[in-house]
């Protein structure tokens, strides 16, 4: 029973046939009609949000699994802040996305299965990508909460 996968990056509920899904399921013989109402299905919560899928073909029996990831913490990010893009370079320098809540992070921090460590760990993950797309967090840079969380001003439980 051979199995084949295929991954990709989707936007939440609006898959598509086109590339990459199309041209990879194609050589399968699934019907791809089905696996994208399938993929748009599970990913529907995600609406707008880039979502990793995997597909499980039989090469067989040509049943499928589909296996929805979470989003990439950026994606999550601009869900939360409600923004296009994060930080974007410009002739005056960088403009700055926004703001994000600290209890916003550590809700990100808990839905992303794929970030190690324990939740203190997750939680300065999340803040070094709010770093590096410039998003401040209760109006401070981010390195200074990753800094009150080592020294324990902040408590993550």
């Amino acid at each position: 029973m051979a199995k084949e996968t295929v991954e990709a990056l989707v936007t939440g509920g609006k898959a598509s046939a086109a590339p990459p899904l199309g041209p990879a399921l194609g050589p399968l013989g699934v019907n791809i009609g089905d696996v994208i109402n399938k993929i748009n299905e599970k990913t529907k919560a995600f609406n707008g949000m880039e979502v990793p899928v995997k597909v499980i073909v039989d090469s067989e029996t040509k049943k499928f699994t589909i296996v929805v990831g979470t989003p990439p913490v950026t994606s999550m990010l601009k869900s939360e802040m409600k923004v296009k893009k994060l930080a974007k370079i410009t002739e005056e320098g960088k403009e700055l996305p926004g703001d994000l809540p600290l209890d916003k992070v550590i809700s990100i921090a808990k839905a992303k299965d794929s970030l190690s460590g324990d939740m203190k760990a997750k939680v300065k993950q999340v803040l070094g990508t709010c770093l590096s797309s410039g998003v401040t967090v209760d109006g401070k840079n981010p390195k200074d909460v990753q800094k009150e969380i080592d020294e324990g001003k902040i408590k993550i439980e």
